[in-house]
């Protein structure tokens, strides 16, 4: 599909293991069945909640157009025609703010990590650089997401 950057199957490992620091943000540890990503995200467990277990499709996209040219950065409810977020229940809008590598020589593909923001909200998507090639930093990114049935 023409503008996702990155979709996977996560399955929820653990919530909030430091602690709740905050009343209605929980903090999930998740582990992708095809790639092996690791990912830590934030979400708003009154909007969305998430319990241990849960398995969820996860779709990081550049534009939410169906065909994948980019948008103006804004949603308006008034907006004509598909969007890819009719299919998700939970989508957030943020930046990638950091992108850090482990030091490898260049026959090894090495572990990248991604940091987005979302208002707040945070996210650190963790693994083969390879999955991580379209991500820079300062990119806009929709976070979409669906639970699934198992």
């Amino acid at each position: 599909m023409a503008g996702v950057l990155f979709e996977d199957i996560f399955d929820v490992k653990d919530i909030d293991p430091e602690g709740k620091r905050f009343d209605r943000v929980s903090r999930l540890h998740c582990e992708s069945e095809s790639f092996k990503m690791d990912l830590i995200l934030d979400v708003n467990n009154w909007i969305y909640p998430m319990d241990f277990g849960d398995k969820f499709r996860l779709v990081l996209a550049s534009s939410l157009r169906e065909d994948g040219y980019a948008d103006q950065g804004e949603w308006s409810p008034l907006d004509s025609g598909p969007s890819r977020a009719d299919s998700f229940e939970y989508v957030m809008h943020g930046k990638i703010y950091r992108i850090e590598g482990d030091d490898h020589t260049k026959e090894e593909a090495g572990r990248l990590s991604a940091y987005v923001s979302y208002g707040g909200l945070l996210m650190r998507l963790q693994g083969d650089a390879n999955n991580l090639h379209g991500f820079e930093i300062d990119q806009h990114v929709y976070l979409l997401m669906k639970k699934l049935a198992f």
